[in-house]
């Protein structure tokens, strides 16, 4: 039988700032925008740990869910309610971005023995930003997704609200610590989709009398594919409803 995984969540808060201090303020504000600004901002994180393994036969579970809470919480108490850039060693000589955050805590559970094969673990900043690191792909490369929304008109509905989730994959920079630089990430997106969409009838902008999700989506990920400036593009996921999303890769 192949292995199974299971994924736990667990949630902390903690504050950060990104900034080069050898960098001038122009050069820093034109690398992180509004994340250089003093003196910090707080997020409540949310962290997604998926280990694999086998089920054991007699207890059912592919490991103990009391045993995975309980090093989950000695792991993120060192974490919890402090401020990266000044309270945490691990961010004296590199930028607390959500990649680089990612991988610290991947190496902090790696070597928990008690929780099994680490499998993956993803970090929620916010609802509109989180990033992934990987067994698969190692600590070096990382997928940030980014959250963005548009209401536009599809056949004779009245306009829906669409949540568009663009994923990129890539090394992350040993200067800034991001896969992406987030504000040209947005800037694209918005000139290429959202402008595109928002409060505009689907059918006109893709020349259909009829406009699906699917159509949608493949024509975001052709906007989109030739013209990430680093990484590359590695999902579009397009969610209509709750019950109902799409999705694009390679």
């Amino acid at each position: 039988m192949p292995p199974v995984l299971l994924t736990k969540r667990i949630e902390f808060a903690a504050a950060h700032r990104y900034f080069k201090p050898d960098w001038s303020e122009e050069q820093n504000r034109a690398a992180f925008g509004r994340c250089y600004n003093p003196p910090a901002h707080g997020h409540n994180y949310m962290l997604e740990v998926t280990v694999s393994g086998e089920v054991d036969g007699e207890t059912g579970m592919v490991i103990n869910l009391f045993d995975l809470k309980r090093v989950l919480l000695a792991v993120i108490e060192e974490f919890d309610h402090k401020n990266f850039n000044l309270d945490m060693p691990y961010f004296k000589d590199r930028i607390p971005t959500s990649e680089n955050i990612a991988r610290v805590l991947w190496a902090k559970l790696a070597a928990q023995k008690d929780i099994g094969r680490l499998h993956a673990l993803r970090l929620y900043e916010d609802e509109d930003l989180y990033a992934d690191v990987t067994a698969a792909t190692g600590l070096e490369i990382a997928t940030v997704t980014r959250r963005y929304s548009f209401n536009a008109i599809s056949g004779d509905q009245h306009g829906l609200d669409w949540d568009c989730f663009v994923s990129v994959e890539g090394p992350i920079d040993s200067v800034t610590g991001m896969v992406i630089d987030l504000g040209g990430l947005d800037q694209l997106v918005h000139e290429q989709v959202i402008g595109m969409f928002d409060g505009h009838d689907l059918r006109k902008v893709l020349k259909r009398s009829e406009v699906r999700g699917e159509h949608v989506a493949e024509w975001m990920w052709t906007a989109l594919v030739n013209r990430i400036p680093s990484g590359r593009l590695s999902r579009i996921r397009l969610v209509q409803s709750r019950d109902l999303a799409f999705e694009c890769a390679p």
